[in-house]
Formats: C-alpha cells, sequence, structure tokens
C-alpha cells in the first residue's frame, strides 16, 4: 500500500534499489540529495547522518541555513519498497518563486505509469493545507507532458511558461483541497467503512471503494484516536 513515511535509516538497503535506477547525472527532485555528505550514501553511518539531517529541515525553530527555507521531506513506500521521495517547501525564496515552487517529487523508473505521481502530489497538497498554505506553486519542464498532466488533474492552473536558470518552466498553482473530516468515532453501532475510507483518503491512503480496507489505514485511525484522546486529558 502506498504512503508517505519520515525518512529512516531501516530502509537503507531499499532506498540504495531505488536509487541506482537513475541515470548516474539524473536530477531526482525532492530527494534532498544536496544535503548529502562527502563520498556518498554506502556507508550506513553517512547514510543515517543524512536521513537525520532531512528530517530536522522541515524544524522551523532553527533558522534555515543561508539560501535554503524550511522544507519536510518524505519517502514514497509500498510497504518496505521506497519507491521515490518527496519535498514540500514551507515558502517561496525568489529562485523557489520563479523555478523551483513549493513541491518537489520524483517516482524511481520502476515505479512510473502506475498513478504513484499524481497520489503523491494529492497527498502533499493535503499536507501543504495542514500547513496553512492556500496556494501552491507547482513547476514542470515544458516539454515534460507527463508531469504537466499530473499537475493538471490535481487543479494546477497555469500561470505562465518562462525561461529560468533551469530551463524554461511551466508554472502552476494549485489551492489545495478543504479541511480533513473530523476523525471518525466509535458510537454505539460502530464505524461505518465508509467513514474510515473518506477519512483515510483525506490523510493520503490509497484507500479502494470496496473491499478490506487496508490494515495501515486501520493502525493509522487507532493511533489518531488514541492521540485525540491523549490530548483530551
Amino acid at each position: 500500500m502506498l504512503a508517505l513515511i519520515t525518512p529512516t535509516a531501516r530502509l537503507h538497503a531499499s532506498w540504495a534499489e531505488a536509487y541506482d535506477e537513475w541515470p548516474a547525472d539524473a536530477q531526482q527532485d525532492g530527494a534532498g540529495l544536496r544535503l548529502a555528505p562527502d563520498g556518498g550514501l554506502d556507508r550506513p553511518d553517512a547514510f543515517a547522518a543524512w536521513v537525520e539531517r532531512l528530517r530536522g529541515q522541515g524544524d522551523a525553530t532553527v533558522p534555515a541555513a543561508p539560501g535554503r527555507v524550511h522544507a519536510t521531506y518524505w519517502w514514497i513506500v509500498d510497504g518496505d519498497t521506497c519507491l521515490g521521495a518527496a519535498e514540500l517547501r514551507h515558502s517561496l525564496d525568489d529562485f523557489l518563486l520563479d523555478a523551483g515552487g513549493h513541491i518537489g517529487y520524483s517516482v524511481r523508473p520502476s515505479a512510473r505509469r502506475r498513478g504513484v505521481a499524481t497520489w503523491v502530489l494529492g497527498g502533499l497538497l493535503i499536507r501543504a493545507r495542514d500547513l496553512g498554505l492556500d496556494r501552491v506553486l507547482v513547476t514542470c519542464d515544458e516539454d515534460n507532458s507527463g508531469s504537466a498532466r499530473t499537475v493538471e488533474r490535481n487543479g494546477g492552473v497555469l500561470e505562465d511558461v518562462r525561461t529560468t536558470a533551469f530551463g524554461t518552466k511551466r508554472r502552476y498553482w494549485i489551492t489545495p483541497p478543504p479541511v480533513t473530516p473530523a476523525l471518525p468515532v466509535m458510537g454505539p453501532g460502530g464505524i461505518s467503512s465508509n467513514e474510515l475510507r473518506e477519512w483515510g483518503r483525506s490523510q493520503g491512503f490509497a484507500v479502494p471503494d470496496r473491499g478490506r480496507l487496508p490494515s495501515e489505514l486501520l493502525r493509522a485511525w487507532e493511533r489518531a484516536t488514541e492521540e485525540a484522546g491523549e490530548r483530551a486529558e
């Protein structure tokens, strides 16, 4: 089942398999590879240090490094298999406004053409809304028709096509989806599967219309319910 997770050193081997599918000079948007230490990420200690650095980029209590903005990183996974990476920038500087946008993501070559990118962008828009962003800028190369379709399927409205330091870019603005439905609460008759499906989709889970509810969704609802109860105490 698809999910966006916080980077973890536990998935080093799977991340490396995904990384090896890319050409050596490929741009992996949203992966945060510019934050990697010199000498590569094949060593477990270097990889773990990089993961911790990625996790710290979204901490707004710590000033962002010069030339950077706060950003939250996720890995795209199916179970314990890494399919790619994603980044949500909390704000825009002049460069990001011109060419980069709020969102970056990349899907490993073997996982493409399966709807993963569309699902990822939808999940990032939910997280952008929860961060308080009322408009999100997403860019793609002018000749990347696949990425353009992904953005447009998620509500992207083209502002312009412009020449930037990184080539000619299509620049789209997207309004994030409405507020997350309330957390379903156990009542005398229990919880309906439709309520859980709606809530799960609002949290970024890929939930089928019929059949058994994914165990990951049930665990997420249980954790959210426990956390809500703790906050109420």
